[in-house]
């Protein structure tokens, strides 16, 4: 799909408001009756509700950012934390695909800012980081292709996996930029095409730097970077060189990752 920016999105999916008349009315009202009959839990705080609750979708509202991780900057709908971290972990690998509505629009937001960075009339292609086989199987669905879906985006398959990984929790900053080095490559060449890389969780930066350095190794440009959400760092002095300095923050529950070639706090595979 070809994005110019700064020209807006396709609408990103609704999320529950009141109001709007009729129709969103009794479709508030059989949410409602499905809760009594079917309960479910906050996707990010568990509590009684629906998919998410009002408090948490408070909580989820972008905030988009720019970043910087490996000499790169990168535009972030959320930070990864609390709430945050909770909502994506069970969206991810707690089957809780009805949180994709909520976490849609954070991603969304984080890419009209990245597009808006971009000089007026530059022509993009949006890309994303490859799942393995495993994992899609295990999970049934590409977490980051079903977040575009609901915006109205279909990414171009350019990226495919080149070898296996190492799990990256618990590597420092240099072991995770070798592991994720070569991971990467591309179905062909791209040459004259240019590319926003989108991912769900950025970390160290490492992921998206080889997926930056791909697309440039196959011809074409990385021109923008965006993920739905960004791990804070803890201490930012000395974040090149320390183990400590991008420690992961565990999110609730503890879900583990599926997503192909990824930064913690995600396994990879």
């Amino acid at each position: 799909m070809l994005l110019l920016p700064p020209a807006p999105l396709p609408p990103s999916a609704h999320v529950a408001r009141g109001g709007g008349g009729l129709v969103p009315a009794a479709r508030a009202a059989l949410l409602d009756a499905a809760a009594v009959l079917l309960p479910v839990a906050c996707a990010a705080c568990g509590a009684p509700d629906r998919a998410v609750c009002a408090s948490c979708r408070r909580a989820l509202r972008p905030t988009p950012h720019r970043v910087e991780r490996d000499g790169r900057a990168v535009w972030a709908g959320l930070e990864y934390q609390g709430l945050v971290a909770s909502a994506i972990g069970a969206f991810k690998d707690g089957d809780r695909t009805d949180a994709a509505p909520v976490l849609a629009v954070a991603l969304r937001a984080a890419i009209s800012a990245a597009l808006a960075s971009l000089p007026r009339g530059s022509g993009v292609e949006v890309c994303t980081i490859p799942s393995t086989g495993a994992a899609l199987r295990r999970r049934g669905y590409a977490p980051v292709e079903l977040l575009l879906a609901r915006c109205g985006i279909r990414s171009a398959p350019v990226l495919r996996l080149t070898r296996d990984r190492r799990d990256q929790s618990g590597l420092g900053v240099e072991e995770r930029r070798a592991n994720a080095a070569g991971a990467l490559g591309t179905r062909r060449r791209l040459d004259g095409r240019s590319f926003l890389v989108v991912d769900d969780v950025l970390t160290t930066g490492a992921t998206l730097a080889e997926a930056a350095r791909a697309v440039t190794r196959a011809g074409g440009r990385a021109a923008a970077l965006a993920v739905l959400a960004e791990t804070p760092r803890r201490h930012p002095t000395g974040a090149g060189s320390s183990r400590e300095t991008l420690r992961d923050i565990g999110s609730r529950g503890g879900y583990g990752g599926m997503t192909g070639v990824v930064d913690p706090p995600f396994r990879s595979g």
